[in-house]
């Protein structure tokens, strides 16, 4: 009990030294990644090629499917480029297998010892984050030397003997053995390499080992199948389509161990090399054949995962994308896309808000009050969103990005509620008493809503782009908005002394709208505040929103 113990303890420590590699390295290069795959879409094979690459690094090819198919789902790419990459990705985790099969485990402690060592000393930087990657990569190395050392003795037990023996010559059962742990682990390398550690034991035959490879590269396909079941079906198309690939490719190669073992085992030399080398030439025996196949599996996927029929609210690409959340960087360009979509609506509640002043539309102001909700359910949906991302796997950039997100969207939900106020005010104060505002009333109104959208315009830029520049422009506009309002409250006070009708009626009305205008070019401005702290532009005794403290 004690050995089986200590070997299910190695290979969690496999699983974990993965699982830190792979974060560390979304860590260190997330953003980095995911420009290199949208810059090398030029052709199928430049595709494969950086899926090779990135996948290589990050240890993962089911991390390399969540990003691609994100891509996928957002339009940025083309759906067989997408499974060009896939291709090469699974060729990058290959050899990745065969590096860490040799003979490294002098390096185990040299690993560990300079990644604690930069962990701890300067671990909020990149030269931290670096040493995590360290961390994990001597960890399995060390697990790797564990699992050898467990099989020895556990393989000599005849239970274990016996349960050996009932898989040999049995392929589906092997491959559905392997394909169940590689899901379990969500980790095909750390399967492949358990695996060929067991081979070379001598704790499993060569024809059953290669059987669980197949098993193993079966299971990696589904872990990213299985982590998108959530999203929508853009995104799904990816995990599928490499699924696809597998399943294909082991129809293919299975008959053809025989042959393998009997042809190529002669040359290679020890069980664990001819594990590896096995199913590194799966993976590129499945790229070359398919490389030229990607426009029509990409067809299949289509028809598979075929999209409903939309009604009119559903025509918008939703961005908080579940499996996103598995790489946190890419997480946090989602919750952006999505805080975008919030300010969109409400730059139409305000937009709707002016038509409803000037021809008293009822049915409108009901409309645009309705949409107060949908903000309100944004706001909460990105928060929620925001939340489930891990931030100890935030670099620095995008943590400051996670609290501008969460300030923003605060900011858009308070000015949706205002608007909701504004327009219950003008049914109630203006519509129903058929009231109406003097001419140069509502020329003043109409200069400040114009002020407002183009400073909303403005603030979105300067969230999307994090512009210095803009963002002092932002600080400034609103400078400019408050000694409108002042100027225009007191015109307005002139015009009552002048005994206009109009504005007596209208008055109480009137100075509370355009007071209502400026709390909304507030919120708006305030989204230049957290660009300007960054870098230093804002005086330290800046008056602070006390709203996001509240809110969060």
């Amino acid at each position: 009990m004690k050995h089986l113990l200590n070997l299910l303890a190695a290979v969690a420590l496999l699983v974990w030294g993965t699982q830190l590699v792979r974060t560390g390295i979304l860590r260190v290069f997330g953003t980095n990644l995911r420009q290199v795959l949208a810059r090398s879409m030029s052709s199928r094979y430049a595709a494969a090629l950086s899926g090779i690459g990135i996948t290589a690094l990050v240890q993962s090819s089911t991390a390399t499917a969540l990003i691609v198919g994100s891509f996928v789902g957002q339009g940025l790419i083309a759906l067989p480029l997408a499974l060009a990459v896939m291709l090469g990705a699974n060729i990058g985790t290959s050899l990745m297998v065969v590096l860490l099969s040799f003979d490294l485990s002098w390096l185990s402690p040299l690993f560990i010892f300079a990644g604690v060592v930069l962990f701890t000393s300067r671990q909020d930087t990149q030269v931290g984050r670096f040493g995590r990657i360290l961390i994990g990569l001597g960890l399995m190395l060390l697990a790797l030397e564990l699992i050898t050392a467990a099989t020895a003795v556990l393989t000599q037990a005849p239970a274990v003997k016996a349960l050996l023996i009932s898989l040999k010559s049995d392929l589906l059962l092997e491959i559905t053995v392997g394909a169940v742990l590689a899901v379990v682990s969500y980790s095909s390398l750390a399967i492949v390499l358990l695996t060929a550690t067991l081979a070379a034991s001598g704790a499993i035959p060569l024809d059953v080992a290669l059987d669980l490879v197949l098993g193993a590269n079966l299971g990696g396909g589904m872990s990213s199948v299985l982590t998108t079941l959530r999203s929508n079906a853009e995104v799904r198309q990816v995990p599928l389509g490499n699924l696809l690939f597998k399943l294909i490719g082991i129809a293919m190669t299975a008959p053809l161990i025989g042959l393998w073992l009997q042809h190529a085992r002669p040359y290679l030399g020890e069980p664990a090399t001819v594990v590896v080398l096995f199913h590194l030439m799966f993976n590129v025996l499945v790229g070359v054949v398919f490389i030229g196949w990607t426009q029509v599996i990409a067809r299949w996927v289509e028809k598979l995962l075929s999209r409903p029929a939309k009604t009119i609210l559903d025509r918008r690409q939703h961005h908080l994308d579940p499996s996103a959340l598995a790489t946190p960087s890419l997480a946090i360009s989602c919750a952006a896309r999505e805080a975008l979509h919030q300010a969109d609506v409400v730059e139409t509640m305000l937009r709707g808000m002016l038509e409803v002043i000037r021809n008293d539309d009822l049915q409108l102001a009901a409309s645009l009050r309705k949409m107060d909700d949908e903000v309100d359910e944004l706001y909460s949906s990105i928060k929620y969103y925001l939340t489930k991302i891990s931030r100890e796997a935030l670099a620095e950039e995008e943590s400051r990005r996670w609290t501008d997100i969460i300030s923003f969207t605060i900011n858009m939900e308070h000015i949706g509620d205002i608007v909701e106020r504004v327009l219950i005010d003008i049914e109630d104060k203006k519509i129903k008493p058929g009231r109406q505002f003097s001419e140069a009333g509502m020329a003043e109104i109409t200069e400040l809503h114009h002020r407002l959208i183009d400073n909303l315009r403005l603030g979105m830029s300067v969230f999307l782009n994090g512009s210095v520049h803009d963002a002092q422009k932002l600080l400034e506009e609103k400078a400019r908005f408050r000694d409108l309002e002042r100027a225009y409250a007191t015109s307005h006070l002139e015009r009552l002394h002048s005994n206009t009708v109009q504005s007596q009626e209208t008055s109480s009305l009137h100075i509370d709208l355009i007071s209502d205008l400026k709390r909304i070019n507030s919120h708006i401005c305030s989204i230049a505040y957290p660009i300007l702290d960054s870098t230093g532009p804002l005086a330290p005794d800046r008056p602070r929103t006390p709203e996001l403290a509240e809110k969060i």
